[in-house]
């Protein structure tokens, strides 16, 4: 030993190297001594160094290290404690260079904690507490956490000493640098084998979600001082990806580790979550038997987040109460936008994560397969939120991510052939947007879509539709792409299925609007205009205008193959062809002559012979069934709609073009338009000189759906009413104003108006009406300019032709009717039948032209001056009117919800108001509502005689649409909610309807303003008022109170789901906040805002049911949904006595002294009341709601009385004996029952044994 002492002073190393080889490892017994120890420690003090020092081959210090560790439990407690504090200020002052030595560590700890006894400054402590001590001094040492901290998992460690390092561990991690992370994250996972799982993962989390929202802070005042960030980004991100690595890599190893991971996320909230979190679990999500756990939390904190949201948005109580809501979808977000910093493992999780969403929260199918829910709505309920967020997820990573783009394409390509049974326009809608974002990078995937083009004519219509719109920009850059598709649509063409057809039709229709031909008219001109992925796409199109010439016109004649197949697909051709000419206006000829051909089969040439058209070819026979064959209405609609549009068009356009080279084919042109002009003025003459007879059509004629000349006369009545329509329009257009053409139009209104009456008439005779009223043929322009020229137009040279027109009350109910019956189409689908209907700009121009005129309409002829409507039991003339317009803004804030302002600037101002002011987007619709609000108290003000129930049900929704345009901060929203209070207060007429609408809108308002709970209490006391106490005898029924009942009972469900709300928000916050400091962070007598608010809102509502449980209710619904909602009440009591006792005990008696000595008492008396007023059968049907109130009062009592002892403070005393629930027997009543019975008995066995005796004899005999 002291050879090696000596060698180790010495300069050179070589010499103890060879002696170092030639030893054993046997220490001999004179080294047992004291002065033998101190050598032995002297050898460790002097080897360590040697081995730190780096000039020692690695082998060499690799065993000298095995060496003293072998020799390590036979030191001495103090020469063990000399050398672990050697160690310990060695790493303190950094000397641990190569950290070859740090391998002795561990066991010269080991060995320490077994010692008995150790002398401590003037005292003495045991092997464990100087372990303790060491750990300590070392934790407080930033240097270590960069040499090993894993070196601990060789050490024996109690679970307080795992803690407190662990603790001292992840409290010293933000002062590493960045790229230290890492590492230190590996070695606190290898720790975790010991324990302390969810804190270790817990630190970790924490950390980073801290460095992102430094770094997001940082990166908002970046924008103004470039120098301010401290992390880089995408240095941050690149650690956060190893980090993820890691952890990933442990929780494969160890499964105890994943489940402490899963087990940590179900306990917390969705608001613990952060983009590193939501990183981590997709990466983990990877892992197999953990896949369907993380798809299933992250899908429950989703809608979690937005049902959340909906309910803060929904109430101004919530809104004031909680500042912010922490958004799930946009952490998600968040993490796909980070992803991008190479985070591979997190991005095949995004994509089953985006599918997972569509999948779970896309539309459903409705009733016999039909879409409940259009494309085209907004995402407003959680579920179609979630939806649109999956989708929003795959796009961005579609953009991002060039690995995974080939996947996401082909998943959506097959939910689009294999989901036919169910809407798929959330995955067309996706489609489309990688189209637009990526059009290039989808050519290079196009052997994909050829193959979807396969499937096309077996997919249901509205997929085809979507599918081939979305690949529109594809085309004009794949050849192969286009003749792929050209060729599967001429096959479908000729498909046996009719659906294949239509698709066919569909297919050709797109291809035709979008090739455009040489010198056709601007694209300002036709119906939709050209996206900016599509005029991007056209910079690279190798196809010239000449091309598409030849191309379309073989299309058109594909096309006319069609002319000769069922009805579906002729209409969806005549549909098209118009807006087909507005975008393609060289192909007018071909489209007109086929048009015009087609018309001919149907035109009776000869003059003198009525009707002008042939119906009988219109129909076919099939055995006993009659079908439409020809849809003649929508041929003559669609031949004057292009013709219209051409002669519009070629009088605009001919003064500028002097070229001669067109002249031949323009007289062409005007050869077939005088032609088709010569015909259709002929059908208007001989349709006015036509009688209904020559239709074989009259009262008297047959018009059931049940035999097969019923079905035949109802084809020729729509085909006839459709026809009178088309030429209706056709010959305003073309009068200009003359009183001899209105005349005829008027002709033509009379023979079109009695049809209508007799199919009415007809109709309504059965117990089930067999017509629906046959949609009208007229245009969304056409009506808008002739409700515009019957109301609003003053010229003066146009007066005479115009009273033609305005003296028919029933031609101006007609023009009204229609322009309603326009308006819902629109609301229902997002477009109208017709030209233009496609187009939302020009639709909603048409809206706002309607409005104005309907506007105004309604405001300067009141609807008393029109006592006829009444006397005829139909809406007058002004209710239309009023219906239209709130038909107009409700369809608005669906369709066009950004475009409100816009609309209510359009509407004329009377005469008599002032000019609101422009500027302003409020002050615009409050304008509108002051002047909805004078006529609705004009109705109320007249009377019981003039009030028009319908019509101020009409403008009390109206209302209840704008005021959702009004902020609620806002000065207009106050005076709103203070005029609806006061008309609420001032009004008593028995319009159940109208009452209702008023009620809800009052709610409505009120909710937005402050919580409605006041309100509640105010109408509980008025309905208790009206109706009296239960033990009174009441023979009037207020069904106007019935439905305020309703009303309050639905708005206490409300009130109730906020604090249930609130209760379960405040009780995970409790449990994640203990769980992570294990501390109460609340101050010692100050209660938290949440349940000051929480103990108001339900002394509040318990003050309110009081009211409600004393009062005479009707029998029958509101009884039964008072003591649901009674039920509910407890249950909530019961859960917030739960949170007491178990979460954070604070002051109840106030809530318990409502409820015990107020509340309770009460309502037992309401059940007895109940149980005697309620019919046998309603009451057997509704057997659960009285034991559920009772089961639930039980409950109350029972945890009132164990929080009572916890607690220390009696809460019992403001509890009254509940009444006696039980079924124990009463003697004396079960003795006159039984004595009763028995007297009935021998009554009716004397009157029975007669009739019983003869059949049992006859029995015998047989």
């Amino acid at each position: 030993m002291d050879k090696i002492v000596l060698l180790s002073d010495g300069d050179s190393t070589v010499e103890l190297q060879k002696f170092k080889n030639k030893q054993t490892g046997t220490v001999p017994k004179s080294c047992l001594s004291t002065e033998g120890s101190n050598r032995r420690l002297l050898v460790y003090q002097h080897c360590i160094p040697l081995c730190e020092s780096g000039d020692l081959q690695t082998e060499v210090a690799a065993d000298i290290i095995g060496l003293l560790m072998l020799e390590t439990h036979t030191l001495p407690g103090p020469s063990l404690a000399k050398l672990a504090s050697l160690f310990v200020e060695a790493i303190k002052v950094g000397k641990m260079g190569s950290g070859k030595s740090l391998e002795l560590f561990p066991t010269v700890l080991t060995a320490l904690s077994a010692c008995e006894a150790l002398s401590y400054g003037k005292g003495e402590l045991s092997g464990e507490e100087y372990k303790k001590q060491l750990i300590n001094s070392l934790c407080s040492s930033s240097q270590y956490f960069f040499v090993s901290v894993s070196d601990f998992r060789d050490v024996p460690l109690s679970l307080e000493e795992l803690q407190f390092l662990v603790e001292k561990v992840l409290r010293m991690i933000t002062k590493l640098d960045l790229q230290e992370i890492p590492p230190l994250v590996y070695q606190l996972l290898l720790l975790s084998a010991k324990g302390c799982k969810k804190q270790v993962l817990d630190g970790i989390i924490s950390y980073f979600k801290e460095q992102d929202v430094r770094q997001e802070e940082e990166q908002k005042q970046g924008d103004l001082d470039l120098e301010v960030q401290s992390i880089p980004q995408d240095q941050l991100r690149h650690v956060e990806g190893t980090a993820i690595l890691h952890i990933v890599f442990a929780i494969r190893l160890d499964h105890d580790l994943g489940r402490e991971f899963l087990k940590s996320f179900k306990q917390t909230s969705y608001g613990d979550l952060c983009p590193f979190s939501v990183a981590l679990l997709l990466s983990v999500a990877r892992i197999q038997r953990y896949e369907e756990q993380v798809f299933d939390l992250l899908k429950g904190a989703i809608v979690r987040s937005f049902k959340d949201e909906q309910l803060q948005l929904a109430s101004k109580f919530l809104q004031d109460l909680l500042h912010g809501h922490c958004s799930v979808a946009q952490m998600i977000l968040d993490t796909v936008k980070n992803s991008m910093f190479g985070w591979d493992h997190v991005t095949q999780g995004l994509v089953q994560l985006g599918f997972f969403l569509m999948d779970a929260f896309g539309p459903k199918p409705g009733p016999f397969g039909k879409t409940t829910e259009g494309s085209a709505t907004i995402a407003r309920t959680p579920t179609q939120q979630a939806c649109k967020l999956g989708g929003q997820v795959l796009l961005q990573g579609f953009k991002m991510h060039e690995p995974i783009r080939g996947e996401i394409l082909e998943q959506v390509l097959n939910r689009l052939v294999t989901k036919t049974a169910s809407p798929v326009n959330h995955y067309l809608d996706l489609f489309a947007d990688i189209v637009v974002s990526a059009p290039m990078i989808l050519l290079e995937s196009s052997s994909k879509v050829m193959e979807t083009f396969d499937h096309l004519s077996y997919l249901p219509l509205a997929t085809v539709q979507g599918l081939l719109k979305a690949v529109q920009p594809l085309l004009k850059v794949s050849m192969s792409l286009k003749d792929s598709l050209i060729l599967v649509l001429r096959k479908a063409m000729f498909s046996s299925q009719l659906d294949g057809r239509k698709s066919a039709v569909t297919g050709f229709l797109l291809l035709l609007k979008n090739f455009k031909v040489l010198g056709s008219l601007a694209s300002s001109q036709c119906s939709q205009a050209v996206s900016t992925s599509q005029i991007q796409v056209d910079v690279h199109s190798r196809y010239n205008s000449a091309a598409n010439e030849a191309f379309c016109l073989e299309i058109l004649s594909s096309l006319r193959r069609c002319l000769s197949q069922q009805a579906d697909v002729r209409l969806m051709l005549y549909e098209g062809f118009y807006d087909v000419l507005r975008r393609n206006s060289q192909l007018a000829s071909s489209i007109m002559q086929t048009l015009f051909s087609q018309l001919k089969r149907y035109y009776e040439p000869e003059q003198d012979l009525l009707p002008p058209v042939k119906l009988e070819p219109c129909i076919t026979a099939l055995g006993d069934q009659v079908y439409l064959q020809e849809p003649l209405a929508h041929l003559v609609s669609c031949t004057v709609h292009c013709l219209l549009w051409l002669q519009n068009m070629r009088r605009t356009a001919n003064p500028k073009d002097g070229d001669s080279d067109d002249d031949e084919e323009e007289e062409e042109e005007e050869g077939y338009q005088s032609e088709l002009q010569t015909i259709l003025e002929s059908m208007t003459r001989r349709m006015i000189k036509s009688e209904l007879e020559d239709f074989e059509l009259d009262k008297s004629a047959e018009f059931s759906m049940g035999s097969s000349v019923g079905v035949k006369n109802s084809i020729y009545a729509v085909l006839v009413m459709g026809v009178y329509e088309i030429l209706m329009e056709y010959n305003f257009i073309k009068a200009n104003y003359s009183k001899s053409h209105f005349e005829e139009l008027m002709e033509l209104f009379n023979r079109y108006h009695k049809l209508s009456e007799i199919l009415k008439e007809k109709s309504g005779k059965g117990r089930v009406p067999s017509h629906k009223t046959p949609r009208s043929l007229l245009s969304l322009g056409f009506i808008s300019t002739l409700l515009t020229v019957l109301f609003r137009d003053s010229t003066q040279s146009r007066e005479e032709a115009l009273s033609v027109l305005r003296s028919s009350g029933e031609f101006l109910r007609y023009a009204v009717t229609v322009a309603v019956q326009k308006i819902q189409q629109l609301e229902e689908t997002g477009n109208t039948d017709g030209p233009d209907g496609q187009n939302t700009d020009r639709t909603f121009r048409f809206l706002c032209d309607m409005t104005s005129v309907l506007m105004w309409r309604y405001t300067n002829i009141p609807s008393v001056v029109e006592d006829a409507g009444r006397k005829e039991k139909r809406s007058s003339l002004s209710l239309l009117c009023l219906e239209g317009l709130l038909k107009i803004f409700t369809t608005c804030q669906q369709r066009y919800p950004d475009k409100m302002a816009q609309l209510l600037s359009t509407m004329d101002i009377s005469e008599e108001d002032a000019e609101p002011d422009n500027g302003s987007a409020t002050e615009m619709n409050f304008f509108y509502i002051r002047q909805f609000q004078r006529a609705l108290f004009t109705q109320l003000s007249g009377g019981d005689e003039e009030f028009n129930g319908k019509e101020a049900q009409l403008l009390v929704s109206i209302l209840s649409v704008l005021s959702r345009q009004l902020k609620p901060s806002s000065q207009q929203f106050v005076q709103m909610i203070t005029w609806t209070v006061k008309i609420c207060k001032e009004t008593s007429f028995e319009d159940s309807a109208f009452s209702k609408g008023l009620l809800s809108l009052l709610f409505n308002l009120h909710v937005l303003y402050k919580s409605p709970v006041s309100l509640l209490l105010e109408l509980c006391q008025d309905i208790h008022s009206q109706l009296g106490d239960i033990d009174q005898v009441h023979t009037q029924l207020h069904y106007t109170v019935f439905r305020a009942q309703l009303l309050v009972l639905s708005q206490v469900d409300r009130v109730l789901d906020e604090v249930d709300w609130l209760i379960a928000r405040k009780k995970s916050q409790t449990a994640s906040d203990k769980s992570g400091s294990g501390e109460a962070t609340q101050t010692t007598g100050q209660q938290d805002p949440i349940e000051k608010a929480v103990t108001l809102q339900l002394g509040t509502l318990l003050t309110a049911l009081n009211e409600l449980v004393q009062t005479a209710l009707l029998p029958g619904t509101c009884t039964i949904t008072l003591l649901r909602e009674l039920s509910r009440t407890y249950t909530i009591l019961t859960t917030l006595v739960k949170y007491v006792r178990i979460c954070k005990p604070y002051d109840l008696s106030m809530n318990v002294k409502l409820s015990g000595s107020h509340l309770t008492p009460q309502c037992y008396s309401f059940i007895t009341y109940a149980q005697v007023h309620l019919s046998p059968a309603k009451l057997l049907r509704e057997t659960k709601a009285i034991p559920n109130v009772v089961f639930g009062i039980e409950q109350y009592e029972k945890y009132l009385i164990t929080l009572s002892k916890k607690s220390k403070v009696n809460l019992m005393q403001y509890m009254k004996l509940s009444t006696s629930r039980d079924f124990r027997i009463n003697a004396a009543s079960l003795d006159a029952a039984m004595q009763e019975q028995d007297d009935s008995q021998e009554t009716t066995e004397s009157q029975d044994a007669e009739e019983t005796h003869e059949p049992k004899q006859k029995k015998r005999k047989q």
